[in-house]
């Protein structure tokens, strides 16, 4: 039995699976928008709320029904001028948990969760002057690690790793078009606008980037980055999430920055079986009728089994339980799909 939280503008929902057909729990949290879902080391569930009078939570479910708030969300520490505009995502780093906010910073948690303290080495970075936001923010929305380092994307500033367990990071951009640099400009250290990251975790040094620019690869971990988007109609987009047993890589092509939309309104992930040297649209089940709307850069999750779950814009989930052979579109409709985690 599959079960799926989905997270929206106006609260989150549980889809719990009922033979042919799915049964909805919610709005939990209504009224506030939904942004991320994780898990602590003792297996509880959070989700992070966000309020534009009452600002950022978290909360902690051992049903996914019912919900606790935390002691205390991540906040600025006292005299900051920086604002606690949104948790972006929670990420589990041993006995820690991470939270990469907007604007933009890294948090991390002793105690599942119920109090947050600032990554200062990340977030006052000698570079932090120089960071600026993109169209969604300055957020930063995703975290990896692997053998003893970690990997954080900022839009829109770029990717950086760590690799003493969080106490000194360095930008990882080559190879990647600067957002604002004419070409043929110097390149900056930062202002690369990251959208979506994916690793191999049996060799993390693998890492996948969909970008504000394109779509890359690296084999040393970001030191260099190659452009891979052979068979894309499109290297816009949000979404990278790479299958830990096959390998195979999901993305959505969106037609540009000015136009985050389906090319030619053809809503359709696109797989890849060679670590992203080529692309092709993933199985069938797609609609005919043409889609307009977009996925953003959380609203999405995948498991080890197969499953792969995505939100758009427009309130609808698609499903693919085959790692992407086949697909559906979920019979239920939700307010703007900002976050999505497959749960069981």
């Amino acid at each position: 039995m599959m079960r799926i939280l989905v997270g929206t503008e106006k609260g989150a929902y549980l889809l719990t699976e009922s033979g042919s057909d799915w049964h909805v729990d919610g709005p939990m949290f209504p009224g506030w928008k939904v942004t991320a879902f994780g898990q602590t080391v003792g297996g509880a569930r959070v989700a992070a709320t966000g309020s534009n009078w009452y600002g950022v939570g978290v909360h902690h479910s051992e049903n996914l029904l019912d919900w606790k708030p935390s002691d205390s969300p991540p906040t600025w520490p006292d005299g900051s001028d920086r604002k606690m505009e949104q948790i972006w995502t929670f990420h589990n780093e041993g006995d820690r948990l991470l939270a990469g906010v907007a604007q933009a910073g890294l948090f991390s948690s002793d105690d599942g969760g119920m109090s947050w303290d600032p990554v200062t080495s990340l977030n006052e970075h000698r570079t932090r002057d120089q960071w600026s936001p993109g169209a969604g923010g300055l957020c930063a929305h995703r975290i990896l690690s692997g053998n003893g380092s970690m990997w954080v994307g900022i839009s829109a500033v770029g990717v950086f790793r760590s690799d003493d367990e969080g106490a000194t990071w360095v930008p990882k951009n080559d190879g990647i078009p600067s957002v604002d640099t004419a070409e043929g400009g110097e390149r900056p250290e930062v202002g690369y606008c990251v959208h979506g990251l994916a690793h191999d975790p049996d060799e993390p040094d693998h890492v996948w980037r969909q970008d504000h620019q394109g779509v890359f690869r690296s084999t040393d971990g970001g030191d260099n980055w190659e452009r891979i988007e052979d068979g894309l109609p499109a290297g816009f987009g949000f979404v990278m999430w790479r299958h830990p047993g096959t390998g195979r890589l999901l993305t959505i092509p969106l037609e540009s920055s000015d136009n985050r939309v389906p090319v030619d309104g053809k809503l359709s992930v696109y797989a890849s079986d060679d670590n992203g040297s080529s692309w092709r649209v993933s199985g069938s089940g797609w609609s005919e009728a043409p889609q307009f709307t977009g996925v953003l850069r959380r609203a999405f999750d995948g498991d080890g089994n197969g499953g792969f779950c995505f939100g758009t814009s427009g309130g609808k989930l698609w499903l693919t339980r085959d790692l992407g052979d086949t697909w559906q579109e979920l019979n239920a409709s939700f307010p703007r799909i900002a976050a999505v985690s497959i749960v069981a």
